[in-house]
């Protein structure tokens, strides 16, 4: 069970320590499972004597193992991967050989390095997505039953990743069936035999990753059940392992090793808001095509006619299968989570279960790691509340003049930057000062009044040129490469290249987003309460800042035509009437109001004219 206890040195995250490391001891365990019991031994504590007992603070024991390997070796989800040619042994024939990918190889995970995503390595493999569709006849005319009702027919589209057409369109039945203009029909006289049939051929046609709609809560558990009622459960092997069947595991989800699991409608439902999210509605929004609909009862009564009939549910199951994989090219939504996982480092099958905290936290451990310091586990004790995003009361009215809207770029991102937000700069008490005035603060840690700075809410975090937060180094980073992208877009060509380019500056944005929810998350991995108020609070004073510079420099008093006036705010905007009575106007007019404003707060905080709206 345990592995090694080293003694080791390394600053704690939460709090400043002004680069004086702590004692720390670090546990290597022979298996994941025993960190949790680990975890517990630990915080609850050890009674040495009758009269004491020693409980400790642990430090990134819920970080999952995947996470904890890809951290370690450096390792990013969705990039390109490298072994060096004397590292690694082919495993050639069996029985060395376990699975059925093309190349199988051993090699020592720190021999593995993974390639920076820019230039050639930037691109998308080509990979394989097959699409499938499963039909049922229900008995009763209801929702089908695993333990009653058949599978009668499965339709897959498969087609490599940036190309326009499918290479393959099949669908197996059960019974006969007249041919389908296009595509393949593989007609099978029992269940178990096209069951049987249709996962050779997913084995033979290897894709990288499965996708449909409903999949995950449909689709692929249905036909376990399936296979488990027929007793051929050893026949579903969809995976890459040679052997290894794919079986429900927790929540119902299915094993397939070395595949992507892919469904489009949890995408749908992370990224869109729609009225329904039925496969029918979702492709009429995106597509303007809808598919024909057929009960269930419609469907048994079918499946009992001829081949004929069989037919029209062939072309049916088709096109239910197809339409997911056009709605995927449509979207561009895998292309959007290669990028997100290649900059939050996550691998991508976590990307549609888990939250923008996983992201966040993947991000921070990286960046930690690579600066000395370590991430206390924390308990959720709570919620901690604060005050939230300011909002103005609007001026209600009708207005028949320009009205202009100006807001802040990156707005909350900006404020950590620029104020030094972090866990690395807070200022807390010490174990030899427990007093939390100002004066004590900075007598514990040695710092002059010029060197912190007092936040809205009343907490105090150390500037820059003491030392730089993590929070802050990540932000910079991560606009920085969003305004590289960018750069890259505008002169690039290729549309493609411009795809992936795209999405990449979306996720970075996406990603610098997430930093401030991460801080205000309750129950959260890693919440500051402190570091969440403090930015709110900044947020306010600027929007009212904002607000009392248009309100009392642009007067009549000041020689100016107008009293200008903000008729409403909200977060990180305000919108204003200036005055003036054309669009041209009002460009201008906004333009040099926000690089006016833009210059009374510290950098990198920026205002920006966003646009006019004027009614016709």
């Amino acid at each position: 069970m345990l592995k090694s206890v080293l003694h080791q040195s390394f600053l704690a995250i939460v709090g400043f320590h002004n680069q004086v490391k702590s004692k720390f001891i670090r546990i290597t365990l022979a298996l994941p499972k025993f960190v949790p019991t680990a975890r517990r031994l630990l915080e609850g504590g050890f009674i040495f004597s009758a009269a004491q007992t020693h409980s400790y603070a642990v430090f990134e024991a819920n970080v999952d193992f995947v996470t904890r390997f890809m951290v370690d070796a450096d390792l990013t989800g969705g990039s390109w991967i490298e072994l060096p040619a004397t590292k690694y042994l082919v495993r050639r024939l069996p029985p060395s050989r376990k699975t059925t990918c093309q190349l199988e190889v051993d090699v020592a995970y720190n021999d593995v390095s993974t390639h920076a995503t820019s230039g050639e390595w930037s691109k998308i493999a080509p990979i394989r997505v097959l699409s499938f569709d499963i039909l049922c006849a229900s008995q009763n005319g209801d929702s089908p039953i695993p333990e009653h009702d058949a599978v009668i027919q499965i339709a897959s589209v498969v087609k490599n990743y940036g190309e326009s057409r499918p290479f393959i369109r099949n669908v197996f039945t059960l019974g006969s069936c007249i041919p389908v203009f296009g595509s393949d029909v593989i007609c099978c006289a029992t269940e178990a035999e096209m069951l049987k049939k249709w996962a050779s051929f997913v084995r033979k046609t290897d894709p990288d990753l499965i996708t449909g709609y409903g999949i995950h809560k449909f689709d692929l558990p249905y036909l376990v059940d399936r296979c488990t009622h027929l007793g051929i459960s050893s026949s579903l092997c969809l995976g890459r392992v040679i052997g290894s069947a794919s079986i429900l595991g927790e929540n119902r989800a299915v094993s397939i090793d070395g595949r992507i699991q892919y469904d489009l409608s949890k995408v749908v439902l992370r990224d869109h808001r729609l009225r329904s999210y039925t496969l029918n509605a979702v492709s009429f929004h995106f597509l303007q095509e809808q598919t024909e609909y057929i009960p269930p009862r419609a469907v048994t009564d079918l499946q009992n006619g001829d081949d004929r009939t069989r037919r029209r549910l062939a072309a049916y199951c088709l096109k239910n299968a197809h339409l997911p994989l056009r709605i995927f090219d449509k979207l561009q939504s895998f292309v959007n989570d290669v990028e997100m996982s290649r900059i939050t480092g996550v691998r991508f099958t976590d990307l549609l279960e888990q939250g923008p905290q996983a992201k966040i936290f993947s991000q921070l451990l990286r960046i930690a790691r690579a600066s000395g310091f370590v991430v206390p586990t924390v308990k959720s004790n709570g919620r901690d509340e604060y005050t939230g995003a300011t909002v103005f009361e609007p001026v209600c009215g009708f207005y028949d003049e320009p009205i202009i809207t100006l807001d802040f770029s990156s707005f909350y991102p900006s404020i950590i930057i620029a104020h030094n937000l972090c866990y690395t700069t807070l200022l807390a008490p010490t174990p030899t000062s427990a007093h939390t005035d100002a004066a004590s603060l900075l007598s514990a840690h040695n710092l002059s009044p010029d060197d912190c700075t007092r936040t809205p809410a009343g907490c105090y975090f150390v500037k820059k040129h003491i030392h730089e937060g993590l929070l802050p180094r990540l932000l910079r980073e991560l606009l920085a490469a969003r305004q590289t992208a960018k750069r890259e877009l505008a002169v690039e060509t290729d549309p493609f290249k411009r795809r992936i380019l795209d999405s990449r500056q979306l996720a970075l944005k996406t990603c610098a987003n997430f930093v401030y929810g991460f801080t205000g998350s309750h129950p959260g991995v890693l919440p500051c309460p402190q570091i969440a108020s403090s930015v709110t609070g900044f947020g306010r004073e600027m929007l009212e800042s904002t607000k009392r510079w248009v309100e009392e420099t642009v007067t009549v008093a000041n020689g100016r035509q107008h009293n200008a006036e903000v008729i409403y705010g909200d977060t990180d905007c305000v919108m204003c009437r200036f005055g003036v009575s054309t669009v041209g106007e009002a460009i201008d007019v906004g333009r040099l109001a926000a690089e006016l404003i833009s210059g009374t707060f510290l950098d990198p905080v920026k205002l920006e004219f966003r646009k006019v709206k004027l009614i016709d």
